[in-house]
């Protein structure tokens, strides 16, 4: 009950108080308390807007991850942004990207073996392709199937040979379905909408000896946010939409927000940056055909959708509203995420997390696509 401005509290408040304290003093000591007190980091505040300046914490890893994960995690602040930074100032992009497959080989060749897929280089439409399969062949029932995959990269190293097998390899193994990737164009030398352009021609190469119901596109980081944006050039050029598509490491929000991008680097002892792909430079990010999240119209047209992230991840936020938006649009769509992980945490093959990963995919693309084992 309350007294002028004075809160009494009732019996049955005084009670659990006294409980709580009773429980604290049994097993809480005077030391312990004043080293919590001299652990606690200094206080933060909160802006006249709602902004929070967080305080410095500890952040130890998380208790749900193998201790394969844990050991992997980085004891050193590493930027992998920085080389790549570089490699723009330099003007040197194109010729470093045409060096991905070289550069990946021996990972690549070890994936091969693990998943027990063969390679083999091609061309879609003018587009440069790899193709990835099982070793033994492709499964009678799955021939007619395939899944396009659009390789991560910052929209400046998306790379068929590169990128692409690190995404194709595992799922083409696991799945039992031939899976093709492309090199689409991509920063500094190209702008949005090039990429969409090239996924589009792909797709439409694709329609002449597949039936949609049995093409899947999926892709991580840069190529799990170009696979939304193809969703919404299609509905737009009224093409039929495939069977099935994966978001992972992505959104469909080219504006990557909320509140993961304001944590992600700090999680990884890195300062914040604000600055995002030269490929959208100068690009409206809320027209719905560069962030599909912001049209319901478009969204409810969209086929089964797998969104994949990790709590660490700086796209996590963008992620979890996406299976928010295209839930409330109607669509069907799944969302998994694992814990004290990063982006695009499953390019590890030897983390337990990753092979969760590609099951899930699995599983959800068999589903969809009717794929047999």
């Amino acid at each position: 009950m309350i007294v002028g401005r004075i809160a009494v509290p009732n019996k049955l408040s005084l009670r659990r108080l006294a409980v709580a304290v009773a429980v604290t003093a049994l097993t809480v000591s005077p030391a312990q308390l004043t080293s919590a007190q001299e652990a606690r980091p200094a206080n933060g505040s909160i802006e006249p807007d709602g902004t929070v300046v967080v305080p410095s914490f500890r952040l130890p890893p998380s208790i749900y991850l193998s201790e394969e994960a844990k050991k992997a995690l980085p004891r050193t602040p590493t930027d992998q942004m920085a080389p790549l930074a570089g490699i723009i100032a330099a003007g040197q992009t194109g010729a470093m990207r045409q060096r991905m497959p070289q550069i990946v080989a021996p990972r690549l060749n070890k994936l091969k073996e693990m998943y027990k897929v063969s390679t083999r280089d091609a061309e879609i439409a003018g587009v440069p392709a790899v193709y990835a399969a099982p070793a033994g062949g492709v499964p009678k029932a799955n021939a007619k199937k395939i899944m396009l995959n659009l390789p991560g990269g910052g929209f400046v190293m998306g790379v068929a040979g590169g990128t692409g097998m690190m995404e194709s390899i595992p799922l083409a193994g696991l799945a039992g379905v031939e899976i093709v990737s492309i090199t689409y164009r991509q920063g500094p030398e190209h702008v949005y909408p090039a990429a969409t352009e090239d996924v589009v021609k792909v797709y439409r190469e694709l329609l002449k000896s597949h039936k949609p119901e049995n093409i899947a596109i999926f892709g991580c980081s840069a190529g799990g946010m170009l696979t939304a944006q193809a969703m919404a050039a299609f509905t737009r050029e009224k093409l039929p939409l495939p069977a099935a598509i994966g978001i992972f490491c992505a959104s469909a929000d080219a504006r990557w927000g909320g509140d993961s991008r304001a944590f992600g680097r700090p999680f990884e002892a890195l300062p914040p940056r604000e600055d995002g792909p030269a490929y959208f430079k100068g690009v409206n990010l809320t027209d719905p055909m560069v962030s599909p999240v912001l049209s319901p119209e478009t969204l409810k047209r969209f086929p089964p959708t797998l969104i994949v992230t990790g709590t660490r991840a700086f796209e996590m936020s963008a992620a979890v509203n996406t299976h928010r938006e295209l839930v409330k649009a109607g669509a069907t769509a799944d969302l998994h995420m694992w814990d004290g992980l990063g982006h695009a945490f499953f390019y590890d093959p030897a983390l337990p997390e990753s092979r969760e990963a590609f099951d899930v995919m699995t599983g959800f693309f068999r589903k969809h696509l009717k794929l047999v084992q």
